[in-house]
């Protein structure tokens, strides 16, 4: 198939070189679409239907055989050999069961070993003297060691992913999922499988994937271009708000307070604090006339726009245009006949410019948020009955900046900026944004990522469990309508496929004490012996032997410790000649070591991890219970094996 895209010949189909460019480019996009990956297979499951599909069941009428694959493969006739698993008719590979069959006879699973075939595993789904049991397949795949990228689950998703999965474009999902169920990867999935089914519309509007940081979007950056969709865009929440330079850290209690919805209205009465009432009429000369609008017509058209409550910019706009027509009235009175380009005229006059520059003056966003933070007199009076006096003084800088570049801008000050652009001017939105690691999002920071899908759609994918800021989300419905989303659905995914059964019940002991009433998650594994808690006297000489010990295994290894621990391990690794990688890096045969800081740790995966001082992850958090989720999320980054490594006593949660 490449090999025919590589011999189009172009020259005399294209009408100019602008057509001819835009050819080639698209060209260049399916080649690349339709690259070889080497340890990955074409085909990864078989169904055979027991009719036609599409055709009525009639007795005795012969069926069909379908592969299934990442991929749509066809031969040189242009019949498919292999079928895209985002198609309608492989949805049985992932639905049917011995109870709905969904008329498939046969469901076959091919196994690989770098690329190669190795195994086949037959399901008879009509045949009752077959007793359904788990995939072997299924479940090597799920073991696989993790060296390198996060790689996609296609051959592996269970039809409640599915179902996820494949809901359709119109609506919002919000998916509430603990370690190891695959919410990552479904939202992952989601995104091809809508980019399958809407690809034209998808193509105009555009798609966008939402992480936490940047060492998590490139754990991930590999899965949809396997998939063969290569135009999906990848940015962190810091990236969609980075009008200004960031350099500056605020106390927690200002992070809450400006992350809270209330400044949404603050910053909506310091934009429109701006206007001001005209009280004089405006004076239009045109060759010998002059015509005048008087004060009260002025003070209508500026009040019925601000009744109207659009953005100040399109408002701004309207306003010359809306002051020109004024004048446009009075001369049909007068027996002319203006057209467009006389209103046109009118509203460039210099008399019509003074009074809109007069009555709607332009805003910069990031001045308007640099004086609200450093005049106490305009907070006040645009905060007044929203925030509290001790909330208006938690904000405000203790040394004023001079100026928007000298400014130390916070995060949090970056989304108050992002939000008075809106105000200001309409934020451009996509199709279908997926918003991963949702829950340590503040409200204005869903504000700013729904303010990208608002006539699009949203995946949101979190875990209130692992909600690690002090903002952290205390309920889906509150975030969605943050969000600006509430009629979302809310999913809950609950069978774990990472996370060993004894990992994940060690760490659901946690569970009562952050987030209760929260379901705990039951992991689909059994690996006895993948849990180990040791005491010990020296602890980096301890931590470092117990990586040793991990690496003698097959897959990758993270050693997870809290951030104030990391110089010290990082010396006690150099010093035992033990190479490591930072989060992000991608890990080789050769390299499989990482040592990640709890505070990094969100979203990752290891098959072995190395769990140092779990009361160091604890204390080293602002509060208890950001302590407890931190330590719930480093607990659970294992896939084959864990190990508890403690000098201190052990949190008393953990029993």
């Amino acid at each position: 198939m490449r090999e025919d895209v590589q011999a189009l010949d172009i020259r005399d189909v294209t009408a100019n070189w602008v057509n001819a460019a835009v050819l080639e480019a698209q060209i260049e996009d399916r080649i690349k679409a339709l690259a070889d990956l080497s340890h990955t297979p074409l085909f990864f499951g078989r169904l055979d239907y027991q009719h036609l599909v599409g055709a009525a069941l009639a007795e005795g009428a012969a069926g069909e055989r379908f592969y299934i694959g990442r991929r749509h493969v066809h031969d040189a006739e242009g019949d498919p050999m292999v079928i895209d698993w985002r198609a309608p008719v492989s949805q049985p590979f992932y639905r049917a069961s011995r109870k709905d069959p969904h008329d498939v006879g046969l469901r076959r699973r091919f196994g690989y070993t770098g690329g190669e075939l190795t195994a086949y595993e037959d399901e008879h789904l009509t045949d009752p003297a077959e007793h359904e049991q788990t995939s072997r397949l299924l479940q090597a795949e799920i073991e696989r060691p993790r060296v390198g990228p996060m790689r996609d689950i296609v051959a592996t998703i269970q039809p409640e992913q599915d179902e996820i999965v494949r809901s359709g474009l119109g609506g919002t999902v919000c998916v509430q999922g603990g370690p190891g169920t695959g919410k990552t990867a479904v939202g992952l999935h989601r995104v091809a499988y809508l980019l399958y089914a809407h690809r034209e519309r998808l193509a105009k509007t555009g798609t966008l994937v939402i992480g936490p940081n940047r060492s998590f979007l490139h754990y991930i950056e590999q899965v949809l271009p396997a998939l063969g969709e290569l135009e999906v865009k990848q940015a962190t929440v810091d990236d969609l708000v980075g009008h200004v330079e960031v350099r500056g850290v605020d106390p927690a209690a200002a992070a809450v307070v400006k992350g809270d919805a209330r400044m949404a209205e603050v910053l909506r009465r310091a934009v429109r604090s701006h206007v001001t009432i005209p009280a004089e009429p405006v004076m239009v000369v045109r060759g010998s006339r002059r015509w005048r609008v008087p004060a009260y017509e002025l003070e209508e058209i500026v009040r019925e726009l601000l009744d109207r409550d659009i953005r100040y910019g399109a408002a701004r706009d309207a306003l010359p245009q809306r002051i020109a027509h004024a004048v446009l009235v009075r001369m049909e009175q007068s027996g002319e006949a203006p057209d467009d380009r006389v209103q046109d005229a009118v509203a460039r006059n210099p008399a019509v410019k003074a009074a809109v520059k007069a009555a709607w003056p332009p805003v910069d966003p990031a001045k308007l948020v640099l004086r609200l933070l450093s005049d106490a007199g305009f907070l006040a009076a645009h905060a007044d009955g929203v925030l509290s006096a001790q909330e208006q003084k938690t904000i405000l800088w203790d040394r004023p900046a001079r100026g928007v570049r000298s400014a130390k801008w916070s995060l949090a000050d970056a989304v108050l900026i992002d939000e008075a652009t809106d105000l200001v001017q309409r934020t451009h939105s996509l199709g279908h944004v997926v918003l991963d690691e949702a829950q340590d999002l503040s409200p204005m920071q869903y504000r700013a990522v729904g303010r990208r899908c608002t006539t699009g759609s949203a995946t949101v994918l979190g875990d209130l469990a692992q909600g690690t800021t002090p903002w952290a989300t205390a309920s889906w419905d509150e975030a969605l309508i943050h969000l600006g989303k509430p009629d979302a659905a809310v999913e809950e995914l609950t069978a774990g496929f990472r996370v060993p059964r004894e990992v994940i019940a060690y760490a659901s002991r946690l569970l009562p004490h952050m987030s209760p009433g929260l379901a705990e998650v039951t992991s689909v594994r059994e690996s006895p012996g993948s849990l180990s808690v040791r005491e010990v006297t020296d602890l980096d000489a301890a931590v470092v032997a117990a990586c040793e010990e991990a690496l003698r295994h097959e897959g990758s290894i993270g050693l997870i410790a809290a951030d104030a621990r990391i110089p010290s391990l990082a010396a006690a690794l150099t010093a035992a000649c033990h190479a490591y990688l930072a989060p992000g890096e991608e890990t080789t045969a050769e390299s499989r070591l990482t040592l990640v800081p709890a505070s990094l740790a969100k979203g990752l995966e290891y098959d072995y991890v190395v769990l140092d001082e779990p009361s160091a992850v604890v204390s080293g958090e602002p509060d208890g219970r950001t302590g407890l989720r931190r330590l719930y999320v480093a607990l659970t980054r294992a896939v084959s094996g864990l190990v508890v490594v403690h000098g201190r006593a052990l949190p008393v949660e953990l029993g």
